[in-house]
């Protein structure tokens, strides 16, 4: 594998890890989250459900699946042979890259629903990250378009 390839597979490997790095953690907030105030507001869990939060979908897993993917298509065979094995191999890897993408940042969340201590009903879906029982009392803490549950 000469030095070109070796860059590109560990640019399209840094950049899928980097794609896994999103989070709907209740835990984790990004740089702009910080130092923003949030509205509290208690409330009381009225059900627990499990579900999948769907992965990412950006073209970053494509486009690395792609490169690698033309990378090694395009060392089988010779001349235009090469060329056509690289094409297949890039569309066959972005394929691969996008599903790959998604597949990695697919978490594992729940669906809480509470009752507010005025009595109407939110549900909110986060990452599983924190274990919740029905009849907790919990915080919703509320800034910038999303609603967290915390204890």
């Amino acid at each position: 594998m000469n030095r070109s390839t070796r860059v590109v597979l560990a640019t399209a490997l840094s950049v899928m890890t980097l794609a896994g790095c999103s989070s709907q953690s209740a835990g984790v907030y990004s740089r702009g989250e910080s130092q923003v105030e949030q509205i509290v507001r208690m409330a009381t869990v009225e059900s627990v459900r499990t579900v999948q939060i769907a992965g990412t979908k950006s073209p970053i897993g494509a486009l690395a699946g792609a490169a690698i993917g033309a990378i090694a298509g395009s060392s089988l065979g010779g001349g235009r042979g090469a060329a056509v094995t690289g094409i297949l191999g890039g569309v066959a890897g972005g394929m691969g890259g996008a599903a790959a993408e998604e597949g990695i940042t697919r978490q594992n969340g729940y669906e809480i629903t509470v009752r507010l201590d005025n009595g109407e009903l939110r549900s909110i879906i986060q990452a599983a990250d924190e274990q919740f029982a029905v009849g907790e009392r919990v915080r919703l803490l509320t800034g910038g378009g999303k609603t967290r549950v915390s204890h």
